[in-house]
């Protein structure tokens, strides 16, 4: 059943170039200590950062670059989005295969697989999935205008996430993505990690600690020690140049925000 509920190939091509990008506010800090804190980026000066510095961005530049990937490969999708224009606004992307069903790609929260989301599409299954994130099944239940997603982890303890499937006008989209880049809020990095032996772990570091999600449970790290700094460790972990990364903490503490 696993199989059905995920996208067509051609839909995880585009995926799957995102394989190595965090999701992060680094670049939204970094950006406003150099004086740029309202301006979303085009997709294109997002590859030229990606390129320089190993920068990726947040939910919003995500979904917008996500877009231009799959729209230049001859795929549809739209953005979505919750709360937008609000401090809890999130950003994703619906993308369509040929027969128009609608599979939900969240890189905001760094899934491992886009996912079916038409209630009425053969495939479609409400039971809890393995695959699709590291270190948790997940399990869908969507009404075609929302889908509700849970995140069952090993020891049984469950989250979810809400999320809103019609389509969010873009310039409303690109609105929101304006004011998302003026917020400041807790610093947050994701990536995900594949192993040597291929299986794909969780990083995350939020508000001066980071932990690390798998099939086996969650593991809390370590402060850093001896010649390592936060800074050193968000770039080993996420590819993110440690002068861009350091900029940001900076930036973060002096805002009272580390």
């Amino acid at each position: 059943m696993e199989t059905r509920m995920k996208a067509t190939e051609e839909i995880l091509r585009v995926w799957k170039r995102f394989d190595e990008f965090p999701m992060e506010t680094i670049t939204k800090a970094w950006l406003h200590a150099n004086g740029e804190p309202f301006k979303p980026r085009s997709v294109a000066r997002m590859r030229e950062h990606r390129i320089q510095y190993g920068t990726s961005g947040n939910c919003f530049d995500l979904a917008l670059w996500l877009m231009d990937e799959l729209r230049s490969e001859g795929v549809v999708c739209y953005p979505v989005g919750d709360h937008l224009g609000t401090e809890d606004a999130h950003a994703a992307v619906i993308a369509m295969d040929g027969s128009g069903r609608r599979y939900l790609c969240d890189l905001g929260d760094q899934w491992l697989q886009p996912i079916l989301v038409d209630p009425d599409t053969e495939g479609y299954s409400e039971s809890p999935l393995s695959g699709f994130f590291p270190g948790a099944d997940i399990a869908v239940a969507s009404d075609g205008g929302r889908a509700l997603i849970r995140y069952i982890r090993p020891g049984g303890k469950e989250s979810h996430a809400e999320f809103n499937l019609n389509p969010a006008g873009e310039s409303e989209f690109r609105e929101a993505a304006a004011y998302s880049q003026s917020l400041l809020s807790l610093p947050l990095v994701e990536r995900r990690i594949r192993l040597c032996n291929d299986r794909v772990v969780h990083w995350e570091y939020e508000n001066g600690q980071s932990q690390i999600s798998s099939d086996r449970g969650l593991f809390h790290e370590s402060d850093p020690f001896g010649d390592e700094t936060w800074a050193r460790r968000i770039s080993r972990r996420s590819g993110i140049d440690e002068r861009i990364v350091q900029t940001a903490l900076d930036l973060y503490a002096a805002e009272g925000l580390l």
